[in-house]
């Protein structure tokens, strides 16, 4: 499963998809992802990175490294999908949320309905 920061934030602040994650066998984020997690968390509470750390190590979640293939991918996702093009509104991040899962065939766990507006499948109740 393909973790995009906005669940991930989401069970730092106690919202829900803890039960969805810790059940995932294997839950992978694109350290793009990562990066605007700790930007949102900092924006929003200041200071939080090492209790995101803890909890993707406590999670057992994977940064994965973004390759040059998932940005070619995230930028395709931009241009469909992205702020100003399409319904679903995709920012910048989670146009590597949207490449991983591509590229791994892993459904994506997110908050929102961003992503229920394009093609990828779904892990999210």
């Amino acid at each position: 499963m393909i973790v995009d920061p906005s669940a991930l934030l989401a069970v730092v602040f106690a919202e829900s998809d803890g039960e969805e994650l810790a059940a995932a066998p294997i839950a992978r984020m694109s350290s793009a992802g990562y990066v605007e997690a700790s930007i949102r968390l900092d924006q929003l509470m200041g200071g939080m990175d090492s209790r995101l750390d803890q909890l993707i190590e406590l999670m057992g979640i994977v940064v994965e490294p973004v390759t040059f293939g998932q940005a070619k991918i995230a930028r395709a996702a931009y241009l469909m999908y992205g702020k100003g093009n399409h319904p679903a509104k995709l920012n910048y991040g989670d146009c590597f949320s949207y490449a991983l899962a591509k590229v791994t065939g892993e459904p994506l766990l997110f908050k929102g309905n961003d992503f229920s507006q394009t093609d990828i499948v779904c892990a999210s109740s």
